[in-house]
């Protein structure tokens, strides 16, 4: 196995080189456990820790490493490496951290693709999918749909929901699979190339163990049984762990979030819901907030059912979660403001007496 197999290029090399970086070791998370990682390097895999100086100059979350990132490391044994630095990460999938406002969570580092699993029974929610490729689009992540547990299902059924998919989401594949029966799985393994790295995101119970299970060959992650209660698999994926597929490519399993709050900055929410951007440069008012206002090209677009109504109703609701968690991150940073302020003054006081 080689660096480049786990995804390593050019720019990273590149700026390992012009960050003096060359005499330590470099390695990807593979995964992680309160802190502790263990990192995959051309020599093998290594349990890490970061430095003190790292622990002590994080700013928040994100300047700890995550699973996916690319790590400059100093190796002392298979039970003890230290992490000196995180090498620039090109893409970063995050949510809000569930309970902390202003807060995220990282879930992955340096995705190029996400799986976004849903099942084909009661699980099957197209407002969740938009959730998820907003996260995806945030992210700089291309997304790919896929429909899983369509054994239970005919063709005919199966073509309904991508329908219904393709009639809120345009231009992302839908790729319907069957654990059990594997058939679908051609045409995964075409869209999975090596170097690349792929994640799945979804609910718990949708499968996403067992398709992992199914892609590398091995038996990687537990499985767990069908609740009769529920018709839905157990949820048993505890953490996140970078697996590197037989065939190419590079997967990371996530447990299920049954929270994906949204953490979007970036235009996310604008790219899933391109079509509410495209009609509202033809609103009346500038500030038109697409809900009660007269002349409001969106709200004229539902009326003539131009619009998915049900598509906008989750337009609405993400969009006020995205004001919340700017509000809330803005709020954050001005209370750590004035805290710092307020240390440094009395450091300045006590060293006067003193």
């Amino acid at each position: 196995m080689t660096l480049e197999d786990l995804g390593y290029n050019t720019l990273l090399d590149k700026f390992r080189i012009d960050h003096h970086l060359i005499d330590f070791e470099i390695g990807r998370v593979i995964s992680e456990h309160k802190e502790r990682y263990v990192v995959k390097t051309a020599e093998g895999e290594f349990h890490a820790e970061i430095t003190g100086n790292m622990r002590f100059t994080a700013r928040n979350r994100e300047d700890f490493p995550a699973v996916g990132d690319w790590v400059a490391l100093t190796i002392y044994d298979h039970d003890l490496a230290i992490i000196h630095s995180i090498l620039p990460r090109f893409s970063i999938i995050k949510r809000q951290a569930v309970g902390q406002f202003g807060e995220v969570q990282i879930i992955a580092a340096n995705i190029d693709f996400a799986f976004l699993v849903q099942a084909a029974d009661r699980d099957f929610n197209i407002n969740r999918l938009e959730r998820y490729l907003t996260l995806c689009y945030t992210s700089k992540v291309t997304p790919l749909i896929v429909l899983t547990k369509t054994d239970l299902f005919d063709n005919t059924k199966i073509d309904e929901l991508k329908e219904r998919v393709s009639q809120r989401i345009a231009d992302i594949p839908v790729l319907p699979v069957s654990n059990e029966t594997r058939k679908g799985y051609e045409a995964l393994y075409t869209s999975i190339k090596k170097g690349k790295t792929y994640c799945l995101l979804g609910s718990s119970g949708v499968g996403k163990s067992t398709l992992l299970n199914n892609l590398s060959g091995k038996s990687l992650m537990k499985t767990g049984t069908i609740s009769e209660s529920t018709n839905k698999g157990k949820h048993v994926t505890t953490h996140r762990e970078l697996i590197l597929l037989e065939h190419g490519g590079v997967l990371i399993d996530n447990p299920g979030m049954k929270e994906v709050g949204i953490a979007d900055t970036a235009g996310g929410l604008e790219t899933t819901f391109d079509m509410i951007l495209s009609l509202s440069e033809n609103c009346r008012f500038k500030d038109c907030t697409h809900t009660i206002e007269l002349g409001c090209s969106v709200l004229d677009a539902i009326e003539k059912g131009e619009l998915d109504k049900d598509s906008y109703q989750n337009y609405l609701k993400l969009e006020k979660e995205k004001k919340h968690f700017e509000m809330t991150t803005a709020e954050k940073r001005k209370k750590d403001k004035l805290f710092g302020k307020m240390m440094k003054n009395y450091k300045k006081d006590f060293y006067k007496k003193k």
